[in-house]
């Protein structure tokens, strides 16, 4: 299966920079990273807080069947512009990596296709490297198609 969601990670950069189209207009694929009911859909994740503003946090959690923890990730929201753009931090709670940064940028393509640009800034250029080993580019990828799936049945 072709992977749509490009990840370029240059050699000896602490960052990732992140692409993807959509067949969604701009205001559904936002909306696909800012209501929880959607983002636990497409993420296969639980969502125990978002808030979306300035200032704000978001909390998340994945379990196994039988209730146990698996991850939880937590942050905070630095800049909210709705449609375009989210800021925040992002951190794996009981894990050995740092935080990381995230630029998140909507950008309309026409009526109804958009581009998801993604701007991941990490503490090191070993941490950004760990995590490209741990599987992170088909998860995300896998990831994008469940959200283009999910969101666009809302069309």
């Amino acid at each position: 299966m072709e992977r749509k969601t490009k990840i370029n990670a240059e050699d000896g950069k602490q960052e990732l920079v992140i692409t993807r189209e959509f067949d969604l207009p701009v205001e559904l694929l936002f909306t696909a990273y800012t209501e929880p009911e959607i983002v636990e859909q497409w993420m296969g994740t639980k969502v125990l807080k978002l808030e979306n503003r300035k200032h704000g946090g978001w909390q998340f959690e994945t379990s196994d069947a039988k209730g146990n923890v698996l991850f939880k990730a937590n942050g905070t929201v630095h800049e909210f512009i709705p449609n375009q753009k989210i800021t925040r931090t992002f951190e794996m709670e009981n894990a050995p990596f740092a935080a990381q940064l995230e630029f998140l940028e909507f950008e309309p393509l026409t009526a109804d296709t958009s581009k998801l640009n993604m701007h991941i800034v990490y503490k090191s250029v070993e941490l950004r490297d760990q995590m490209m080993q741990m599987g992170f580019a088909p998860g995300l990828n896998m990831a994008h198609n469940r959200l283009q799936s999910i969101v666009g049945k809302l069309k």
